[in-house]
């Protein structure tokens, strides 16, 4: 493999990156790198875009700043919040322990974690949890300080004793921070082990992935701070339903609003917050699932993510109407194209942008990190990326 790299000589708001490997069509490159640098010349922030087969890259392009109009180039080092690109990490964590025996999706949760058949849960299985379907949206009553907010123990310890919004497995919602509670607590009861210490032994050290749950605070300089676009919107399929709109706003709290929000604090990136806590690379991100679909399957057994990938909910969202389909902890390929053109897809996706995933009948896997969030209902960029990859047949 003979790496090409190429850097504009733009300003630092505008500049791109590129790292081209052999493996990918001629001209392909340079068609995704000018995609890529037109979203960056229109960013007040960076970006980031990896593509990977079989563990290894094929494109790795950076480009824009670290900062909202600021000078320090956004270059492969640079890290930044994954928001919910961590649920895919996490989902990968519990596919492993099926392949080793330790979690069965269709177990009642209560069999790993006896308190929390509180409140007529005794029957929810696993893959309610994984799934979206079980009902348990926000904490409550939700802790007052922001320190409890983030200790997946006492956040676990108050949805243990909730009952469900609805019958679990009869609706499918996102279930954006819970999610993280429970999972965590499920993997740490079967483990004796805290998320943050699995990615790390599991994942991040075994495979050289640089990807944190609960960054170290020497990593810190490393991380791009977030900032939003102009006009930026949680949920922009849900409409004039103050009902509805009120449990977005108790789902979020104020972790995507706010003049300081949590997620560019120290409390934040230190945290072992399995819904959206994660801090880490673009090439990171696109080695993981490059090694989840492998055909060497090193990371997960094929029969096994088979299971995690094959459809457990879709529908509309019962809170936010948005398209959703499920697999076990990952999203896939959706009637609105989040995965871009090709299927089968999953992966997961991250506020404001952020996406990560495969396609794995093409062997291919990518995933687009950014600093600055726009809505969803005006973002192109991701959907750009995937669809030229798509047309050049990579």
């Amino acid at each position: 493999m003979s790496p090409r790299s190429e850097t504009t000589s733009a300003a630092p708001h505008q500049r791109t990156t590129a790292h081209a490997a052999d493996g990918l069509p001629a001209g392909a490159a340079e068609r995704i790198t000018e995609v890529f640098s037109a979203h960056v010349r229109e960013s007040s922030g960076g970006l980031a875009f990896s593509l990977y087969r079989e563990g290894r890259p094929l494109l790795r392009l950076t480009g824009g700043v670290t900062e909202r109009d600021g000078e320090e180039p956004w270059n492969e080092d640079t890290m930044a919040v994954l928001f919910s690109g961590t649920k895919g990490v996490v989902a990968t964590l519990a596919a492993q322990l099926t392949d080793r025996g330790q979690l069965d999706p269709q177990v009642p949760v209560a069999e790993y974690w006896p308190e929390f058949a509180a409140a007529g849960k005794a029957d929810v299985r696993v893959h309610h949890v994984l799934s979206h379907t079980l009902g348990l949206l926000y904490a409550d009553p939700e802790p007052a300080a922001v320190e409890e907010r983030v200790d997946n123990a006492r956040m676990a310890e108050i949805l243990a004793a909730q009952a469900p919004l609805w019958e679990p497995g009869t609706k499918v919602a996102y279930h954006a921070t819970t999610y993280g509670y429970l999972l965590a607590e499920i993997l740490l009861r079967i483990t004796g082990k805290g998320v943050g210490e699995l990615v790390r032994t599991e994942l991040s050290e075994p495979w050289g992935l640089d990807l944190h749950l609960g960054l170290p605070e020497s990593e810190e300089p490393r991380v791009a701070p977030i900032h939003q676009a102009p006009g930026y919107r949680v949920q922009t399929f849900l409409r004039d339903d103050p009902e509805r709109r009120a449990v977005v706003d108790r789902m979020y709290g104020a972790l995507l609003t706010g003049d300081e929000p949590l997620y560019n604090s120290r409390l934040w990136h230190a945290a072992e917050l399995a819904s959206g806590g994660a801090v880490g690379t673009a090439d990171a991100m696109a080695k993981l699932y490059s090694l989840l679909i492998a055909p060497e399957a090193p990371l997960v057994s094929a029969e096994t993510l088979a299971l995690y990938t094959r459809t457990w909910s879709e529908g509309t969202d019962a809170v936010n109407d948005r398209p959703l389909r499920f697999g076990l902890g990952y999203e896939l390929d959706d009637p609105i194209g989040t995965y871009g053109p090709v299927r089968p897809a999953f992966g997961h996706t991250g506020a404001g942008g952020g996406l990560h995933g495969a396609w794995p009948e093409r062997g291919l896997a990518f995933s687009l990190l950014t600093n600055e969030m726009q809505s969803e209902d005006v973002d192109t960029r991701a959907k750009d990326l995937l669809g030229v990859v798509a047309d050049l047949g990579i």
